[in-house]
Parts: structure tokens; sequence; C-alpha cells
């Protein structure tokens, strides 16, 4: 099932049970200076969350563009992305636990058709602020989850909260079962052995947390999140979200175009790429600050690692409109833009490539001064990191 049909079958299931569909808001919050980006679905809805009223209503249901940038420097292996879409319903003072469960469970195993043998889930274990979440166990249960393949956790892996402050609450998260080995006796959804993968993320939020500590919010909302590429993996049965359709094209040209082999390289500029274009497309800009301080760092990683494999950098415009063909019936805005975000990324990379070659010259300048030493002073390596290598 390709990923634009995942995306699909979400929005049309929670029309079907009264769900107003919302458009995706940009990366890039309006009237919000906590975050740089839009990180998870919720972000835009903050205000409803916290009592105000929406104007399609109390049931909402979308997509949403989203960039974390806590993981850039983990992006090359199997399973790290920086932009990603994160589909998500919301009960805003209407419906709660026990209905939210049963829409998640008859939505994965009927219009998905993931066998419920291979569901897992988990339930907050409770604490001194918020007690055990059995309900949620419960209407497990009654969806048809056995008790056995129920987990209780604690704050760090069943409570969410965007932040050190703001509406939160505990969650239940759905694994799948890859079907690999488990990795001993007493492995479960919390183990990193790979087995369980964590598909759907429905937290209750029914608190708000300050310096003062929690109390109850207004309402109890639900705010839910499917990550639509790691879902898109799983369905698939790939391996990695490089393996679909969302980066198998310029995957593919990637490993055509360079010299050196590197499945390292190629999934970085592969993933940069497709989160700068997305960035840019949504209005961001490279600076030296903020947002636009990761776009260029995001663009300049991705350039160094072309030339790392060895790829003719004038292939970047081939790049682009590799993934513009690719993503256009997802994010149509890409077409629309695609003259913009190409200006602006080559823009960028012309200007690192003066930054790198001005670099060398100045590199090559300082070891000549120190022919006869067996040490760079720290005051030349930390100059020549900070003007030319650091971004």
């Amino acid at each position: 099932m390709k990923a634009i049909e995942i995306r699909n079958k979400y929005l049309e299931f929670f029309k079907k049970y009264n769900h107003s569909v919302i458009p995706s808001a940009p990366l890039i919050p309006e009237n919000d200076p906590s975050v740089l980006f839009n990180t998870a679905g919720m972000q835009p809805l903050v205000p409803y969350l916290l009592g105000e009223k929406h104007p399609a209503g109390t049931r909402l249901c979308d997509y949403q563009k989203c960039v974390r940038t806590n993981d850039i420097e983990e992006v090359g292996d199997n399973r790290h992305l920086t932009f990603f879409e994160m589909l998500g319903n919301w009960s805003l003072g209407d419906y709660f636990k026990d209905e939210s469960i049963k829409m998640s469970y008859e939505f994965l195993t009927k219009e998905l058709e993931i066998p419920a043998e291979k569901i897992s889930v988990t339930c907050f274990a409770g604490d001194d602020d918020c007690p055990k979440d059995t309900e949620s166990a419960e209407a497990w249960k009654k969806a048809g989850i056995p008790e056995e393949r129920i987990y209780f956790y604690g704050k760090d892996d069943n409570w969410w909260i965007a932040g050190e402050e703001g509406p939160c609450g505990p969650d239940t998260e759905m694994f799948y079962d890859t079907g690999k080995p488990a990795c001993g006796p007493d492995c479960q959804p919390s183990c990193d052995c790979g087995k369980y993968v964590e598909i759907w993320n429905n937290v209750f939020m029914e608190y708000f947390k300050d310096k003062n500590g929690y109390r109850k919010l207004k309402n109890k909302n639900v705010d839910t999140g499917l990550g639509l590429e790691r879902m898109t993996m799983l369905l698939q049965g790939k391996e990695t979200p490089f393996d679909t359709e969302l980066f198998k094209p310029v995957m593919d040209k990637l490993e055509e175009l360079q010299k050196v082999d590197s499945i390292e390289s190629r999934r970085i500029i592969a993933e940069h790429l497709r989160s700068s274009m997305m960035i840019t497309c949504d209005g961001g800009r490279p600076s030296n600050v903020d947002r636009g301080y990761i776009l260029r760092r995001l663009i300049r990683r991705m350039i160094r690692h072309m030339n790392k494999i060895q790829i003719d950098l004038n292939e970047l415009s081939t790049l682009i409109d590799i993934n513009v063909e690719t993503l256009k019936e997802m994010y149509p805005d890409l077409e629309k833009n695609k003259d913009v975000i190409k200006e602006v990324i080559i823009a960028e990379k012309n200007k690192f490539v003066k930054t790198l070659n001005h670099g060398e010259r100045e590199f090559e300048k300082q070891i000549k001064k120190l022919e006869g030493t067996k040490i760079v002073p720290g005051k030349v390596v930390f100059r020549l990191y900070d003007r030319y290598e650091r971004i």
C-alpha cells in the first residue's frame, strides 16, 4: 500500500466517524515563537486543546507536515528522518479513551488489514501525578487485544508533553510485531531490539503542566499521531523508509551517480534534500540563526556527502526534479514552487562551495606557517572550524 493510499484511507475513515478534515499547517509555525518548526500534529492546535473553540468542530483529523531537528546527526541510519508526515485525529472535549481506542483498533485491523496478533499496546503505569490507566487497558481488551499483549510503563514511555510545559497526559501506544526474533525472554515493546515498532500514539490530554505542577484542563481531549513513513515501510515489508516509493527514485539516481559507494551518504542526501525542499517550499530561507540555520545545516550536510561520494554538484537540479515528480501528488506545492526551491538550494550550495574553497586555502596557509612543528594550536583549529566547518 502506497503512502498516499494510507493517508487517504485515514482521512476517509475518520470522516466516517464525523471528523472534519483540516489542512496541514505550514512547517513554519504561525504566531508560535516557542518552536522553530511544527514538530507534531498537535502543535498548531494548542489553543483549541486549551479550550478555545475550533471553527471546524470538536472532531478533527488531518495530515501534518513536521520537522524535528534533534536527530540530524543520526540521519543516515535505517530509520531517522528530520521531515516526516504525521496523521492525526482529535477530540476536543468530545469522545475520550474508549471510543478513541475502538476507532484506532478498527482502522489498523480493518482498513490497513494488520493482523490483530501483530499488535501489542502500552498504557501508563501511574504515579503520584496521575493514576494507573486501567481504563485504556480495559478498552483494549474490549476491542480485541489480550491481556498478555498489554504492557504498563511510566512517564518516560507513556506520558506525552511538548516541551517542559503545556497540555499533556497519559498515552497509549500501539506497536507492530515485525516477526523478528525476541532479544530474550523479557522482550517487549520497550525493547530497542527491532522486534516491536511503535506505529500510533493516542494521548489522553487532560492535564496542563507549568512550574507549579499539574492541573486538570477544562476539557478531556484526545490527540493522536501516526507516522506515515514508518507505517508505509511496515505495510510494504521494507526494512527502511528509504526503500519505499517516497525515497526510492532519488535513492536509485544517487546510486547511479555516485563514484564511491556509501548507503549512509545516499540516505543523508535523500533525506536532507527532501527536508530542505519542504522547508523552503513553506517559506524557510538559509541563514545563521534559528530555523534558517537548520535549513543551512541540512543543505550543507547534504553537499558534504555529495562530495564524499563524488557526485557532481551540478546534479542537484536533477535530484530536485526527481523529488518534485515523486512527491507532487502528496505535496502539490512542491511543483508550484519548484523554481524558487531550486534557486534557494542551489544558491546555498554555491555559497557553501566558496566557503569550502576559502577554508581549504586558509588551512594550507596555516599549515605552511606551522612547518617544523608537531602541534597545531587550539586557537587555529577553532578558527578554522568556526569559520569554515561548523555548519
